[in-house]
């Protein structure tokens, strides 16, 4: 079955050779490596991105800063329970992913230590509203673990904790990292800024829902997962002030590129400030409005953000790139290697 681009989720699935999935960051952030997908496929270094953009380019990053999201206890009748908080909803409430033995019922209570401990108020579709006994932030900045994707396959360490971390984080919420923006060091920041390249900051926290499968074969079937986005007034000024000055808006990540998208609903397009949720799902036929460029890592088979970036930068560019990538034994996924993608005219 298709969807009405013509593509099913079956169109965005490929083979990864399991070496090629990244478990450890590297030493130096910036001495990954960058797949430039434009008119052809050029090999990089991620430092090569200071001649990849140019002076008055308006590079936009999300902020966000990953929280330790992953709780691990017990129900208080017995019974191991796993909890990955999905997104905080008031200061002691939180939606959150369980994975235990048997589906909790409201009123469930799972116990993290004697001094934490969780009530279940209600779910929705695959996530649980849980009531918590203290402030969620502040109890799972003492209990929690850094929430690691699926693929990757050691538990959290130390190492963990500041690498699975931009260096500019400024604002807890996310339980997933912008990976696009791991590579970035502050000196070579500094040396954009230096060349010209000016920067733009927005907050979309990433839930956990961007670890859920599309689970409809029909594409246009799929609900996206909600997320909530901020864009101040300052950035949404200098980004629309780039449009309209003909400069190139570069979105670090598809979470950055999702926000502007979101946000540009007005009859022209300029992105409004202010503060939301999205639920916007890009697929191949969407129209960009905003976003010239996006950097990105390679993404997991027949995911949402597979089938985004092949919408940026057309569907069988990126799977060319995809295949390109995996000959030349590129390093895949959060803290794997990067893409440039130009966005097909």
């Amino acid at each position: 079955m298709h969807t009405e681009c013509g593509l099913a989720l079956a169109d965005f699935d490929f083979d990864i050779p399991r070496q090629l999935i990244a478990q450890y960051p590297l030493e130096c952030r910036a001495s990954s490596r960058l797949l430039h997908v434009g008119r052809e496929l050029a090999d990089r270094n991620f430092a090569d991105i200071e001649q990849l953009l140019c002076p008055g380019d308006l590079l936009v990053f999300n902020d966000t800063k990953v929280i330790n999201a992953r709780l691990r206890g017990h129900k208080a009748t017995g019974g191991k329970v796993e909890v990955l908080i999905e997104r905080i909803v008031e200061s002691t409430t939180a939606w959150a992913l369980v994975r235990t033995s048997h589906v909790p019922a409201p009123g469930t209570r799972f116990v993290f230590d004697q001094t934490l401990s969780a009530v279940v108020e209600a779910r929705r579709d695959d996530f649980f509203l849980l009531r918590f006994d203290r402030n969620v932030l502040e109890a799972l900045a003492t209990h929690g673990s850094v929430p690691l994707p699926p693929y990757i396959e050691h538990a959290a360490d130390s190492t963990d904790a500041r690498r699975y971390q931009t260096v500019y984080a400024a604002r807890p919420g996310a339980v997933a990292a912008p990976t696009a923006g791991l590579h970035f060091t502050e000196e070579l920041r500094n040396r954009l800024r230096d060349g010209g390249v000016e920067f733009a900051h927005l907050t979309l926290h990433v839930g956990a829902g961007t670890f859920q499968p599309v689970r409809t074969e029909r594409i246009d079937e799929h609900r996206m997962h909600s997320e909530h986005y901020e864009i101040s007034e300052s950035t949404a000024q200098a980004i629309n002030a780039a449009r309209a000055e003909g400069r190139r808006v570069v979105a670090v990540g598809t979470t950055t590129l999702r926000a502007m998208e979101s946000s540009a609903c007005s009859p022209n397009a300029e992105v409004r400030a202010g503060a939301r949720d999205t639920h916007l799902f890009i697929k191949p036929g969407y129209c960009f409005r905003v976003v010239d460029a996006l950097l990105t890592n390679f993404h997991v088979p027949k995911s949402t953000l597979l089938i985004l970036v092949s919408a940026f930068a057309g569907v069988e560019r990126i799977r060319a790139a995809y295949a390109h990538a995996i000959q030349k034994r590129y390093r895949f996924f959060s803290y794997g290697d990067s893409m440039l993608l130009e966005r097909a005219s």
